[in-house]
């Protein structure tokens, strides 16, 4: 199972239970529990990736895998559970406290134990898979029952179709003939891998895979029913917990977690775009994370200390916050910097021009600066990497970096095309990428805000490549938030219109001469300022758009009739687009 590790049996009771267990003894230990209808084995890829770092150890929980299988169903309560970890920690780390992690009934367990008087000084730290506590969920689902709303109906309605197995589950028979069944010519194999696509190989699913099954059933007829009619009350884990969230787990409804915090006050939540065998599918995420919660507590600093993020949570929980703007040394990313700020968030400014940035941070009062060319792939990973070393993660990216280029198609080099593409729109593409894949692997959840155009739904014939790139950047962030959805992370796309900004004056006006190209973009100038649209409404807008977790931001007037005409008169639109928008 794992490269220098040795297995064993350790006795609990009448109850022999098989443990693994591998790495340093002298590094902190972690002890690992699976779930329902699992083995240690679960748990392979993760413990070889921290094996290396910590004394690791799992076991086959009495009825699963090697380990004895008591008849009874009174011989699965909790009580009996927590006799099976006591004897396991004094044979894995005798005086010393370990980290807990588990998953599934493994969870449920450890939410169990670690607010337990009888465990208080042996656990140091819990990280909870796919289990949420059990005490908050029945609580929860009797409030649900007691006062009865349409939201609440449907939300039990929700969570009653997500857990049917549990009705099987109770029903006499049924799961010695399912999972007889189910072990028999590759069905559960089948299963796993095309409904939760996990693999099955490395000792998955275990040869004791019917037995397993049917004695891990006796968890929940034990347990269930007897919390059902007791609930605990004022439980509170009197160590720190790590809850890891599967959002497209098929069993588990991520509303089970919402009133985790109730029990634990140091929480640090995680999300993760996974089902449920999250330790299976996303083996180095897992370890990644235990092992970054695992060091914080050894250090003794507090992981969960903040509240998570929550999409459409509203523009209060932006302070505090770590905010990164692109092209903040002027106009619409400088305005929303500071329009941040003001909500209380920590500013990250990011612009080329260095001169302008300095003044920008300056004012702004912002924790750091960074000079960098957006559309430079290398430069930006260079960024991110900087960024999360010294200041952590973002919580929110504002990629406003923009620029324009205007004039006939036909008249628009390649050149320029390439300038235009390369910032306006591959400088939103490496911003997501390089902090979208920060965001996913930190599990906290956050906002993208790609800054779009009115030009992205309006074309027009004098501003071919920069719609183009607009309309590219909008579709993109769509796309990206289709992506990032399970994992908390909400992705907008801002459309201003004919906003009063220097971008008219530093465009490119392609054709003309260098004087009349300069004359020309001082009337466009002159023109917007009349318009008097300044940046720092845009950026109120944005704000507002990043607190409402809103898809699409369409700011200014001209810009949301632009986007009705696109949905309801393209006819009239692509009349519009014949007529000449720059100023003669």
């Amino acid at each position: 199972m794992l490269d220098g590790a040795i297995t064993r049996i350790v006795r609990s009771g009448e109850v022999d239970l098989a443990l693994v267990q591998a790495g340093d003894r002298g590094r902190p230990a972690l002890i690992f529990i699976h779930g329902y209808p699992d083995t240690k084995e679960l748990w392979a890829d993760v413990l070889a990736r921290l094996a290396p770092s910590y004394h690791v150890a799992a076991y086959d929980v009495r009825g699963a895998g090697d380990s004895s299988r008591p008849r009874r169903a009174a011989a699965y309560d909790l009580a009996r559970l927590g006799d099976d970890l006591e004897a396991v920690i004094e044979a894995v780390s005798p005086g010393r406290p370990v980290h807990l992690v588990g998953h599934d009934w493994g969870a449920i367990q450890g939410w169990e134990f670690v607010t337990q008087e009888r465990f208080a000084g042996m656990l140091a730290s819990l990280t909870a898979i796919a289990g949420p506590p059990l005490d908050q969920v029945i609580a929860a689902g009797n409030l649900l029952l007691r006062r009865p709303t349409p939201a609440r109906v449907a939300e039990l309605a929700r969570r009653a179709r997500r857990s049917w197995y549990i009705v099987a589950i109770f029903t006499p028979g049924v799961p010695t003939l399912a999972w007889r069944w189910l072990a028999r010519g590759g069905r559960w194999n089948w299963l796993m891998q095309n409904l939760e696509r996990v693999g099955t190989d490395g000792g998955h699913p275990a040869p004791t895979l019917a037995a397993d099954g049917r004695h891990g059933a006796k968890l929940y007829r034990r347990n269930i029913p007897r919390r059902l009619l007791g609930p605990r009350a004022h439980v509170v884990a009197h160590a720190p917990v790590q809850l890891v969230i599967p959002a497209r787990d098929h069993y588990i409804s991520t509303s089970y977690y919402d009133n985790a915090r109730l029990i634990a006050p140091v929480l640090r939540r995680r999300l993760v775009g996974a089902r449920h065998w999250v330790p299976r599918t996303e083996p180095g995420l897992v370890a990644r994370w235990i092992g970054e919660f695992v060091d914080q507590v050894e250090a003794g600093s507090e992981p969960g200390s903040r509240t998570p993020w929550a999409r459409g949570g509203g523009i209060e929980q932006l302070c505090g916050r770590l905010a990164l703007v692109t092209g903040a040394g002027s106009g619409i990313g400088r305005a929303t910097a500071a329009a941040l700020c003001a909500q209380g968030a920590r500013l990250l400014l990011v612009d080329r021009d260095r001169a302008a940035l300095a003044r920008a941070g300056e004012e702004i009062g912002a924790e750091g600066t960074f000079v960098c060319d957006v559309s430079d792939e290398q430069a930006m990973e260079r960024l991110a990497d900087e960024v999360v070393c010294r200041f952590g993660v973002p919580d929110v990216v504002v990629n406003n970096a923009g620029i324009a280029v205007a004039g006939p198609f036909l008249e628009t080099t390649g050149q320029d095309w390439q300038r235009v593409v390369g910032v306006n729109l591959m400088g939103v593409v490496h911003g997501c990428r390089v902090f979208g894949r920060a965001l996913v692997e930190r599990g906290e959840g956050g906002q993208i805000v790609n800054v779009a155009s009115a030009a992205a739904f309006q074309p027009a014939k004098d501003l071919p490549a920069y719609s183009a790139s607009k309309a590219a950047v909008m579709m993109a962030s769509e796309c990206l938030r289709a992506e990032l959805a399970p994992y908390g992370i909400g992705v907008t796309a801002a459309c201003p219109g004919f906003v009063s900004t220097n971008i008219t004056r530093a465009a490119h006006y392609v054709g003309l001469p260098e004087a009349e190209e300069r004359a020309l973009a001082e009337r466009l100038t002159r023109l917007y300022e009349r318009r008097n649209f300044g940046p720092e409404r845009v950026a109120t807008a944005i704000v507002e758009a990043i607190g409402a977790d809103l898809p699409v931001a369409v700011i200014t007037p001209e810009a949301r009739v632009m986007r009705a005409l696109s949905r309801f008169a393209p006819g009239v639109r692509r009349r519009l687009a014949t007529l000449d928008t720059l100023p003669a």
